[in-house]
């Protein structure tokens, strides 16, 4: 079943890596199994080229079925668990301010409702903080903005989606009528950013040389209001816009580089039930977010 899962995933993809990404698997033990599937039923169920991969017509005459199986499976699982009441521990997420606002919050409501006897602990960090402490085992995943160093060995990091980096204004300010800056464009102005340790205090230093950092928030949310209150530009990653601060805009900042989103885990650790049902709403919420996101254009807050 699990390499079907594979064959499927490389199927829906049309890439080994990315396939392998979407599973939380390495690409040669994704590709591994998908050749012991193959090996297993007899037939050649991949096309493999440098564009990706494509179902040969017996891998395509498969599909339909392993979907039905792995479909099947996945109800016999749900409805076993339930039954048993597994989904009655206790689950510990962590998230950089952004993403407990945009993805976490969201995702503690549907499990109120969906999974009343579930119980579940929020931390809210920067990356490197939440996943230090993924790896010491005092949370179950993390859900963070991928910083630019790799994985401390014994983490997994499981992409979820990017968002596009820009600057966040007062709609009076003298930049606001553009549809788009580049860094040049804020250099000599009073910046306002997440505080020192977090993936955009990075950003900002690695393309602007001396910033003139006003303002370090621990939120998202800080930088936004302080930028209310004409403290200074924000530079942050553009995810749901907040309802309640008026005469903010945002535009993308043309020449920097998306920031990603991630889920991190302990590559030794067998997620529980109950992790496992709060990690698909996650992803789920992510793909939410990346689906409805509007292209970047300067627009009022309301």
């Amino acid at each position: 079943m699990e390499r079907a899962r594979y064959f499927l995933a490389a199927i829906e993809t049309g890439s080994l890596r990315a396939a392998a990404a979407k599973c939380g698997v390495s690409q040669p033990a994704l590709g591994q199994q998908i050749a012991l599937l193959e090996e297993e039923l007899d037939v050649v169920l991949l096309t493999r080229s440098r564009h990706g991969v494509r179902p040969t017509p017996a891998g395509q005459s498969l599909v339909e079925p392993l979907a039905r199986l792995v479909a099947a499976e996945d109800a016999v699982r749900q409805t076993a668990m339930e039954a048993s009441g597994v989904y009655r521990g206790r689950v510990q997420i962590g998230g950089v301010s952004v993403t407990t606002e945009t993805i976490i919050a969201p995702v503690v409501g549907r499990l109120r409702e969906r999974h009343p006897g579930l119980r579940f602990t929020v931390r809210e960090g920067a990356s490197a903080a939440i996943e230090a402490a993924v790896l010491d085992g005092e949370l179950d995943f993390g859900v963070v903005t991928m910083p630019d160093e790799p994985a401390a060995p014994g983490l997994r990091r499981i992409p979820l989606m990017s968002t596009p980096v820009g600057v966040c204004l007062r709609v009076d300010h003298p930049l606001a009528g553009r549809d788009h800056v580049h860094w040049r464009d804020i250099e000599t102005w009073p910046i306002v950013t997440m505080r020192t340790g977090t993936v955009m205090w990075d950003v900002l230093h690695r393309h602007v040389a001396s910033p003139d950092v006003v303002v370090q928030a621990m939120s998202a949310r800080g930088v936004q209001l302080m930028v209310a209150e004409g403290a200074g530009i924000g530079v942050l990653a553009r995810f749901d816009p907040p309802r309640d601060i008026p005469d903010v805009t945002w535009l993308p900042l043309r020449d920097a580089p998306p920031v990603h989103v991630c889920l991190t885990q302990r590559r030794d650790g067998r997620p529980s039930p109950s992790a496992l049902i709060v990690r698909r709403l996650i992803r789920a919420r992510a793909g939410e977010l990346a689906g409805r996101r509007p292209a970047p254009q300067r627009r009022r807050n309301a």
